[in-house]
């Protein structure tokens, strides 16, 4: 099994946490298929979330479990701050509740891994962090983390326990993490993940300067995380990159995954393709090893 890559599962049954799509992405049909495919490329760790597609993403891969026998480890997570009252967000009530509820979409007894979705502000993370351990001691969870956590967030997680996985976006476009981040994880022993590592489409050569947004994309389903780099310093950086993947002989997806995962110490990666053949990139990524010194010289094609 590729031990270092995930299948990102937030388009089933919905395009992320976003209540206003949920029922849209891929139906249970399509996303057996994308989980076929993972499953036969060696992808055996599968990430989702309790908001995702309102549970649907989570149902959709506990019918595939029942259906084919497969049993991959699991990611999921938990928090909405949309809900209401005392029991809300990381809220230990609600976390043992959410719990209870994603295992049952699931169909298993057990998550491999449980990461708080973003920080509550309103919740003091020690007691997210007591009540993650207790569900570890139960033996619901195997281990727990974070993710969308800053370095603040993170020192204020290691104040109250060990995560052993921070999952944070990052991506050639997206580095935001090397300054602080990452050196914490190094130094705590954390393992890291890198979702959105194509940076929501934009390193695949999906979008274009001067041309319309391809129906059904990120961009025109949830564009909000993305519209910073609708500028030219960005449209000059990918029309170079994608001119470098050429003389490289593989796809700018290809060669985005590839940055990441010549990366030593090993960074893993959460990839969400819509389609089997969207799993062709990661192959590319594979067979490719980049030097630091070529890293650094993708990494300095993008504005900082």
């Amino acid at each position: 099994m590729l031990d270092r890559v995930a299948l990102g599962c937030g388009n089933f049954g919905g395009i992320g946490s976003a209540p206003e799509l949920f029922g849209q992405g891929e139906s249970d049909e399509e996303a057996f298929a994308v989980m076929d495919a993972a499953w036969e490329l060696g992808i055996g760790w599968f990430d989702t979330a309790d908001a995702y597609g309102g549970g649907r993403s989570e149902r959709a891969i506990g019918k595939w479990i029942a259906a084919t026998g497969n049993r991959p480890r699991i990611t999921t997570k938990t928090y909405n701050p949309m809900d209401a009252g005392e029991d809300s967000g990381l809220a230990p009530d609600r976390v043992r509740r959410q719990i209870k509820t994603s295992l049952e979409r699931l169909g298993v007894e057990r998550v491999d891994f449980y990461l708080a979705h973003a920080p509550d502000e309103e919740v003091p993370f020690a007691e997210t962090a007591r009540v993650f351990e207790e569900l570890v001691g139960g033996g619901l969870v195997g281990a727990w983390g974070v993710s969308n956590f800053g370095a603040a967030e993170l020192c204020d997680a290691l104040e109250s326990g060990l995560p052993v996985l921070v999952q944070n976006s990052y991506s050639l476009l997206d580095r935001g993490d090397e300054a602080e981040v990452l050196p914490l994880c190094a130094e705590h022993g954390i393992a890291y993940q890198a979702f959105s590592p194509l940076g929501g489409g934009w390193l695949t050569g999906k979008y274009r300067r001067g041309t319309p947004l391809p129906a059904g994309s990120r961009m025109t389903l949830r564009p909000e995380p993305y519209r910073h780099l609708e500028n030219d310093a960005v449209y000059d950086a990918l029309e170079a990159f994608e001119r470098k993947a050429s003389d490289l002989g593989a796809s700018p997806a290809g060669i985005a995954l590839a940055w990441l995962l010549s990366r030593s110490p090993g960074i893993a990666v959460v990839i969400g393709p819509r389609k089997p053949r969207h799993l062709v990139p990661l192959r590319e990524a594979l067979e490719l090893e980049f030097s630091a010194q070529a890293r650094d010289d993708l990494a300095a094609l993008f504005p900082a």
